[in-house]
């Protein structure tokens, strides 16, 4: 029989394998030689030069001498999972997870360092610990079950804390925090230190006292105030009785932990209240009766049966204020002083100096106003040269008046308001603007000239629906001449075509909001145009695009330094038509670069591999390489 030979077998099984759909997939692009016999189909079990290590999972240890179908049970190798828990049985019943290589290797089961092992654990072994057996803490490992457990000290060494007894860990009510004396070495030499570990440091007297003495009731939440241990020195105290002197039970106030003798208190620098003047040598319980927390610093507690019986002047008939430093100071009640121009927000001026206080303070002396109406309402209305309440003057005096005198009166509408009276408005009636008041008074043209503006028929302003805004055309001088320049009184400028045009046709709703948008008045145009079809192919409304104000032709449009380069570069001639990129007619957002650069998709994913956000699509070509460039 007429044999080929080898190297024509080979090539007919090349174009074989070409023609026909690979069994092993369709990403799968390895010669078929490779792994079979040129004399068939037959696989090369010990000749075939198929490397792994191309591949996602890399063989090694044991797993270079495993029969490939363990793993790849049909002939679409892509399928093979790559997971331990794919192909190996969960020995450890869900305890430790399924990522069998952080504790074993392809190369063996056995776990040659526990340790290193332990410390990607949530309980690294330090220490004593390391030479502990797994046993010991893991009882169920010899069922291969490594369950969760705690990593506090007393999960383990409960035992150890209950037998303790020098000193008796139980009877001394100590924390079950092991760390807090000892550490992974061993449990001795112990040691614990107040000053570093806890917020209460041992100074003075404090140093070498019983620990159960002051933590009779444990070692949480122990009290670190003064009371909470010397509450019985404080009652027992007799020069002076702090009890009957009613003083602070915060020791620190006066005492120190080196001794509870030669105690001090600084009246001056401990609280916020020196004692000056006359308050100096004064008994405490005199001014703290009712103990020394919160105690008020106002005078009147302390002075109020002094304020009552003042009789000259009479502080309470006069409605003075209670709080005495206004006028007295602590080096002695007399002599007192009160500056109202220094010690108020309203100074005596003018007319004022010499006025009574209770002429202004009939109510007293807190929140008394200081506007002009609340004294001088009755002069207001009284006024009738020129009647102020007939002319709805305003209520606030100093506008017109000073403190020096009623008169002469001035009144500056330049300066004192906001709308400078200028051109035909000098010499109007003050009524004829203000008839409604004086406060709020709009200075908008309308709240006054909205009868003019309707009556106006050259042009017809409420036909033409101008604003009512007079000041855009008019002025204060006269209403003629008016101007209007759109150029400069609009942030749209009049050019080109636009000129001549009747303001009505842009403005049909009016004058306020319209849009500047191209789109907003050549909708129409935009529709019926067909050469190209602007609707039909979707093109941007932003007429300015391909147009100017000239004329809608002739039409510019700059494809590559705006959107894409297809004029210059490699796409330079490459194309006729724009169907050749934009397959949609109708659509010209819609586009295809895989019409021209047709690519397998197998070796543009293998080209592209660890480039962020690549997918085999034209929008994600465009997004890579929006100049067009390989690279």
């Amino acid at each position: 029989m007429f044999k080929l030979p080898s190297i024509i077998i080979a090539l007919l099984l090349s174009f074989n394998a070409i023609a026909t759909k690979s069994p092993h997939g369709t990403n799968f692009s390895i010669k078929c030689d490779v792994c079979h016999n040129p004399e068939g189909w037959t696989f090369k079990t010990k000749t075939n030069s198929f490397d792994h290590s191309i591949t996602s999972f890399p063989l090694a240890g044991q797993h270079k001498a495993i029969e490939c179908k363990k793993c790849h049970a049909d002939l679409v190798f892509s399928s093979a999972k790559t997971t331990c828990i794919s192909c190996h049985k969960d020995m450890h019943q869900q305890t430790v997870g399924q990522d069998c290589a952080r504790c074993h290797t392809p190369r063996s089961w056995v776990v040659t360092n526990i340790v290193e092992v332990h410390r990607q654990s949530r309980f690294p072994l330090n220490g004593q610990h390391a030479q502990v057996d797994c046993y010991q803490c893991h009882k169920s490992a010899s069922l291969l079950r490594f369950d969760p457990m705690g990593t506090e000290c007393a999960d383990c060494h409960t035992a150890t804390f209950t037998a303790t007894t020098n000193p008796s860990h139980v009877a001394s009510k100590f924390p079950k925090d092991c760390f807090l004396c000892h550490n992974e070495k061993g449990w001795q030499p112990a040691k614990f230190n107040h000053n570093t570990n806890t917020a209460f440091p041992l100074t003075g007297g404090h140093v070498g006292v019983n620990c159960s003495s002051c933590h009779a009731a444990g070692y949480a939440g122990t009290a670190t105030d003064c009371a909470s241990c010397h509450l019985k020195n404080y009652n027992a105290t007799t020069a002076p009785s702090h009890v009957a002197a009613k003083f602070a039970k915060e020791c620190t106030t006066c005492h120190t932990t080196a001794s509870w003798l030669s105690a001090t208190f600084n009246h001056n620098t401990s609280t916020a209240f020196p004692l000056t003047g006359g308050h100096i040598g004064v008994s405490c319980i005199s001014c703290h009766s009712k103990g020394y927390a919160g105690t008020s610093t106002d005078c009147v507690s302390c002075h109020l049966a002094t304020y009552n019986s003042t009789k000259d002047p009479a502080h309470a008939a006069a409605k003075f204020p209670t709080d005495c430093k206004t006028c007295h100071t602590s080096a002695g009640w007399v002599p007192s002083s009160f500056n109202h121009n220094t010690s108020t927000a309203f100074p005596l001026t003018g007319r004022h100096v010499g006025v009574t206080c209770i002429s202004c303070h009939s109510k007293g002396y807190t929140g008394t106003s200081a506007l002009c109406e609340s004294c001088h309402l009755t002069n207001y209305n009284a006024t009738t040269n020129p009647g102020h309440a007939a002319a709805k003057f305003p209520t606030d005096c100093k506008i017109c008046h000073t403190s020096a005198a009623w008169a002469p009166s001035t009144f500056n509408h330049n300066t004192s308001t906001t709308f400078p009276l200028t051109g035909s408005h000098i010499g109007v009636s003050c009524i004829s603007c203000h008839s409604k008041g004086y406060v709020g008074t709009l200075a908008s043209c309308a709240s006054c000239h909205l009868t003019d503006y309707n009556a106006t028929t050259n042009p017809a302003h409420v036909a033409a629906k101008f604003s009512t805004d007079c000041k855009t055309c008019h002025t204060s001088t006269a209403w003629k001449p008016s101007t209007f320049n759109h150029t400069t009184g609009t942030t749209f400028p009049i050019v080109g075509a636009h000129i001549g045009v009747s303001c009505i046709s842009c403005h049909s709703k009016g004058y306020v909001g319209i849009s500047t948008d191209c789109y907003s008045c050549h909708t129409a145009k935009y529709n019926a145009t067909t050469n190209p079809a602007h609707a039909a192919a979707k093109f941007p409304t932003t007429c300015l695009t391909c147009h100017t104000q000239n004329g809608w032709t002739p039409s510019t449009f700059n494809h590559d330094a705006q959107f894409f380069p297809i004029n210059s570069g490699k796409h330079n001639g490459k194309w006729t038509l724009c169907s050749e990129c934009h397959t949609s007619p109708t659509n010209y957002a819609v586009f295809s670069c895989l019409l021209c650069h047709e690519h397998a998709k197998a070796t543009m994913d293998s080209k592209h591999s660890g480039r962020s956000g690549y997918v085999y699509n034209s929008t994600n070509c465009l997004s890579c390489h929006p100049r067009g460039i390989a690279d």
